[in-house]
């Protein structure tokens, strides 16, 4: 019976943290718009100079293009942008979700760009 009472007070307080998380905006970052993923572009990768930027339906990721005919593949990382500089043509797939990207990098991997079907 004691086992059972530690359980449910430790499912209690994992589901309070949780809230209090949700309530303070805690994680679930998402990119705002065109103008903040080009200025994210720009901030991360040194000498980008971003012109355009198509944002993924869910604000989880985005393709921003230079004004040099560059891109720059942006997706969330926890409650942060990460960005990868795009060198060559573009490895990307259509599909039923969106817009498949390789990176080229193994570490930061295909990117998932919801809702856009081409660029």
């Amino acid at each position: 019976m004691k086992e059972l009472i530690v359980l449910g007070a430790s499912l209690v307080a994992i589901l309070t943290l949780a809230l209090a998380a949700k309530l303070l905006g805690l994680g679930g970052g998402r990119i705002g718009g065109e103008t903040e993923a080009i200025r994210a572009a720009e901030d991360i990768l040194s000498g980008f100079d971003g012109e355009s930027a198509t944002i993924g339906s869910d604000g989880q990721a985005a393709i921003v293009r230079g004004r040099d005919g560059s891109f720059a593949l942006l997706k969330m990382h926890g409650a942060r942008i990460a960005a990868r500089r795009l060198t060559g043509p573009l490895d990307a797939v259509p599909t039923g979700d969106g817009l498949r990207i390789a990176s080229g990098e193994a570490r930061f991997g295909t990117v998932l760009v919801r809702g856009i079907g081409a660029l």
